[in-house]
């Protein structure tokens, strides 16, 4: 599968810098933020697309008040979404410039108008967010645009994942990437269940990444390991720009940090290669191989007494030990050379 020119085959783990609401209401930091995510080599810059009308009610109900629990706490879930929210007058500039410097730019819609607004752009995919999951309906229409569809899986039941899996191949669309996500803001090492990364790859017939809530950046680097294509991450220019995503969001040198501690966890997991390289041959000089450890007059049987298997390995295979021995000598041979076929019948 390819998003943009990026080809999650044969590339590596595409890394997303999550905007989401860490622009500061202007659009100068949401440049400078797409500025620093090419910098320290992220592979994409990823909006939220959404007003709050598209996302909420204007209510005052109990159950329109963000999670008592969480970090917006005693906050009306309008007035959460409506001082979040990435005005839709900025998207043009920020899609021209992101591909100006480089750098690859998608967004999440909440809802069919925003996937019709997104469409005038030609984003390279779409992500839907863990909570819009049981939205079939929006999964159905952007599927239906044809276009790799990344979907994290925080909320959701294994039959709500088949479903939305059935849902975009019903509409032709097989380019699916399922994201393990824990929606807590920020979420428990505990909780983060990243075993369960290679079982959705193989479960649902998809490839699979990893959205990430937790601090630091052991669990994308261990999701890496674990087979995770892609990593999401929400970045930040600089904490103190504030906002509702602060919190749980790296800046530069974390997000750098990150960077380069999965590049070098996919270098480390490498291929399977069983073949004889040139290092794995320079280094067989310090294996073991037969060498005489007494003196051997010519005519002299081949025993473990005088014979011994050591380092360096310029001598015979340490397999053929048994074969040689018993054998005899057709030479003196002196102490700390190297048994050979030719010295022995």
């Amino acid at each position: 599968m390819k998003i943009g020119n990026f080809n999650l085959d044969i590339d590596g783990v595409f890394i997303i810098a999550e905007l989401s609401a860490n622009h500061g209401g202007k659009i100068s930091i949401a440049k400078d933020t797409i500025k620093a995510a090419k910098e320290i080599g992220a592979n994409a810059i990823k909006l939220q697309t959404y007003t709050a009308d598209t996302l909420t009610l204007d209510s005052d109900k109990t159950e329109f008040m963000a999670n008592p629990n969480g970090p917006w706490a005693g906050t009306r879930l309008y007035d959460l979404y409506t001082e979040s929210a990435l005005p839709l007058e900025w998207h043009q500039e920020l899609f021209d410039y992101a591909r100006e410097i480089g750098i690859d730019i998608f967004s999440s819609p909440f809802d069919k108008s925003n996937v019709d607004f997104l469409e005038q752009f030609n984003p390279t995919a779409y992500k839907i967010a863990s909570f819009e999951i049981t939205d079939y309906e929006l999964i159905r229409y952007t599927a239906s645009k044809m276009k790799p569809i990344i979907i994290s899986t925080g909320i959701a039941s294994i039959d709500e994942i088949q479903d939305v899996v059935n849902i975009c191949r019903s509409v032709g669309n097989n380019e699916i990437v399922l994201l393990k996500c824990t929606s807590s803001y920020p979420a428990p090492l505990n909780q983060a269940n990243l075993k369960m990364i290679p079982n959705i790859a193989e479960t649902f017939g998809v490839v699979a990444g990893f959205s990430d809530h937790t601090l630091g950046s052991t669990a994308p680097v261990v999701a890496v390991t674990l087979g995770a294509k892609i990593i999401e991450k929400h970045f930040i220019l600089d904490k103190s720009i504030g906002g509702a995503d602060a919190g749980f969001s790296m800046d530069k040198g974390e997000f750098l940090d990150m960077v380069k501690s999965i590049r070098d966890a996919e270098k480390l997991l490498g291929k399977i290669d069983y073949s004889m390289t040139d290092t794995k041959k320079k280094s067989r000089h310090s294996s073991r191989s037969l060498y005489v450890s007494t003196d051997i007059k010519k005519g002299e049987e081949i025993t473990e007494k005088n014979i011994k298997s050591v380092r360096p390995g310029y001598g015979m295979h340490p397999r053929y030990l048994s074969e040689v021995l018993g054998k005899v000598s057709v030479k003196n041979l002196k102490f700390g050379v190297p048994l050979n076929f030719k010295d022995i019948v």
